[in-house]
């Protein structure tokens, strides 16, 4: 009997890791996600990013705040750890980042978003398998961790 599949929605600042039975679902503006996952033993999780980076700690998970991309890359460190696994073990995938308006200004939360998440996870011996960052306007993303398939839906306004 196969079982259930469930279907988690993460919101800015959302972080999980879990196994096959997991879907995981976001919605992205200038914000990015992360998707790791393990072809092997089929576990993987996603994050939400909202900001690269903070000055104040919270207490949340431990001491970090999947809402910051150096707080996330930390979470996704204790999760590969826990599971006995190696970052290069992962296919990484980042998702986002996109201009919310048709600004032509190149140096936008969004953009910062995606080269300090794309640094921190080079950092770590990461390999970034795949990405769909940038452009203008939102994606929704699937991301089923029993495949690793990630589907992404546009809703994109030429640049």
């Amino acid at each position: 009997m196969k079982s259930a599949i469930e279907k988690i929605y993460l919101y800015p600042g959302d972080y999980v890791f879990g196994d096959k039975n997991i879907r995981l679902h976001t919605l992205l503006g200038s914000c990015v996600a992360v998707t790791l996952w393990h072809p092997e033993k089929k576990i993987g999780g996603m994050c939400h990013i909202a900001l690269p980076s903070h000055s104040n700690r919270s207490n949340d998970n431990d001491g970090y705040n999947g809402r910051y991309a150096e707080d996330a890359i930390e979470l996704f460190k204790a999760s590969i750890i826990k599971n006995k696994t190696s970052i290069s073990e992962y296919e990484v995938k980042i998702f986002g980042g996109s201009l919310m308006s048709d600004s032509k200004n190149k140096e936008s939360i969004g953009n910062t978003n995606i080269l300090v998440t794309t640094k921190l996870l080079q950092k770590e011996g990461a390999t970034i398998l795949s990405r769909d960052v940038g452009g203008v306007g939102h994606r929704k993303i699937v991301f089923n961790i029993d495949t690793g398939h990630v589907w992404v839906r546009h809703d994109l306004k030429k640049t």
